[in-house]
Parts: C-alpha cells; sequence; structure tokens
C-alpha cells in the first residue's frame, strides 16, 4: 500500500520516527540503525511495509531498501514477528545478517534482546533454506544452494556471493557489483557493505 514516506521528521523517539507528510504524521515503528540516521526537522524518506493485524496496522519505515529487504526476509520465517525482526536489525547491520546466515553464526543473532538461540538457529535454517529453493530454480548461482549456503568454499568471493544471495539477490546483480570490488584489500563485511551500496544506486 505505501512504498516509502518522504516529509519531515517531526518527532523522534525510541523505536519510532514520526514523518510528516503534507500536514499528516505517518508513524514509522524502526530500528535503531535508521534512527540514527535520522534528524528532528530535518527532510527524510522512510520505505515502508504495512502490517496489517485484526486489530491494528503498523506502518514500519527503513532509511534504505537493505534494510527493508531483510526486514521482510526476517518476518518470513516461522516464528519471527515484525518487532522480533525490527529488534535484530537494531542489534546488527543488513550485512551482518547475512554473514550470520552464512556462517552459521547464531551468537550475532542472539544479541539482539528477545533472540533467543532457538530462533537464531531457525532463521540461519529457514534463509538457508530459501537460498538453496533459488538455487534449484536456477536465481542463483549454478554451484549447488546448500553448497552456497554453507560456504564450503572460504574465497572472499565465493561467502559474499552467498551473503547477498541471501538477502535476496539474483547471481547476474550479484556479479555484477563484485567483478569491480577488490577482494583482497577488504575484509568480507566491507566487500558486502560496498556490494549493497553499489546495489541502491
Amino acid at each position: 500500500m505505501f512504498y516509502y514516506v518522504s516529509g519531515t521528521v517531526a518527532e523522534i523517539e525510541a523505536g519510532l520516527a514520526v514523518i510528516d507528510c503534507g500536514g499528516v504524521g505517518y508513524a514509522c515503528a524502526t530500528t535503531n540503525y535508521t534512527l540514527s540516521q535520522l534528524k528532528k526537522g530535518a527532510p527524510a524518506k522512510l520505505y515502508t511495509y504495512l502490517n496489517v493485524r485484526e486489530d491494528a496496522m503498523e506502518l514500519f519505515g527503513f532509511i534504505d531498501q537493505n534494510e527493508l529487504r531483510s526486514f521482510k526476509l526476517l518476518i518470513s520465517v516461522s516464528g519471527v514477528g515484525p518487532r522480533a525482526a525490527l529488534a535484530i536489525l537494531s542489534a546488527i547491520t543488513p550485512q551482518q545478517l547475512a554473514l550470520a546466515v552464512v556462517t552459521d553464526d547464531a551468537k550475532a543473532l542472539t544479541a539482539a534482546p528477545g533472540i533467543g538461540k532457538k530462533i537464531a538457529q531457525r532463521v540461519i535454517l529457514e534463509l538457508k533454506d530459501k537460498l538453496a529453493g533459488e538455487d534449484a530454480m536456477g536465481a542463483s548461482s549454478g554451484k549447488g544452494g546448500a553448497a552456497i549456503a554453507a560456504a564450503v568454499s572460504h574465497s572472499k568471493r565465493s561467502e559474499a556471493q552467498a551473503a547477498l544471495a541471501v538477502l535476496g539477490y539474483g547471481s547476474a546483480e550479484i556479479a555484477a557489483v563484485l567483478k569491480d570490488i577488490d577482494m583482497d584489500a577488504l575484509p568480507l563485511e566491507d566487500i558486502i557493505r560496498q556490494a549493497l551500496k553499489k546495489m541502491m544506486k
């Protein structure tokens, strides 16, 4: 229903940003990272997700599409609701989420308040399954989804490809952005961060 809201930051509270769009204040539940990029009285644009329940409608807003994409992936995991997804993305960035899935790092996810080991392991397992499913349909590279998801090749390129695939990007766009990044000079997280920035241009 809403793709984004664009206006002036009217209020900033814990986990909430109010964006004034032509005299209407849209209350957007959001992450610590997005809040850190906002300033009261300054213009802002948040990419949104509308969660409709029987008893309420909630609007979630994110500073960029990478955060929104990660949020949608997280709430697709059974047992992970919008609030849990916000907690995870307030504790780690989208690229750290991708790394955690690829490297089986449940500990990174349990850094988020309210996220226990079982939920963290389910997030990793289900997002790996999604990656394997995409590979079976030819949406990922041809190395086999399980192999990519487990990052059996320890080269930075392979792990970066797997992490970006976890975030829902296709093999063609991943290959295009990675070819201009210096793999030897950068740590894996920086490679993923640079790739995500290029994808947002």
